[in-house]
């Protein structure tokens, strides 16, 4: 039961690390066009840097919903985990790569919902 329930803190903390960096992402051009806050350089690389952090909680709780889920979801989380990641770092060389984060941060907190539906289902029976 214990396992169960760090399993399901972990998939509330990857969902509220994906939404709230789809939130950071999209807000980020209206504040860099908007607001004088981010004309400082130092604010402004702080504010850019939540990228990095994103990419660290999301590791933190894939890493703990994933020890015992099922190897489907596990391929998912993994999978998106890694595509968000590296569209992360590489949102600089290519817009593609922009939109990508956004469906692989999509991709996170579906299959986040998914095994917290999965080990619902799993542990009722």
């Amino acid at each position: 039961m214990k396992s169960s329930l760090t399993s399901h803190r972990a998939d509330y903390v990857g969902i509220t690390g994906s939404v709230l960096c789809l939130i950071h992402c999209l807000i980020t051009p209206v504040l860099l066009v908007t607001s004088s806050l981010l004309k400082n350089d130092v604010v402004r690389t702080s504010y850019l840097s939540l990228d990095y952090i994103f990419i660290g909680v999301n590791i933190v709780a894939v890493f703990f919903a994933t020890r015992h889920a099922p190897v489907g979801v596990r391929r998912a989380l993994w999978g998106f985990l890694g595509l968000f990641a590296v569209c992360i770092i590489l949102e600089d060389v290519s817009e593609l790569f922009e939109y990508a984060a956004y469906v692989a941060s999509l991709g996170l907190v579906g299959s986040h919902l998914y095994n917290i539906w999965n080990c619902r289902t799993q542990h009722s029976h």
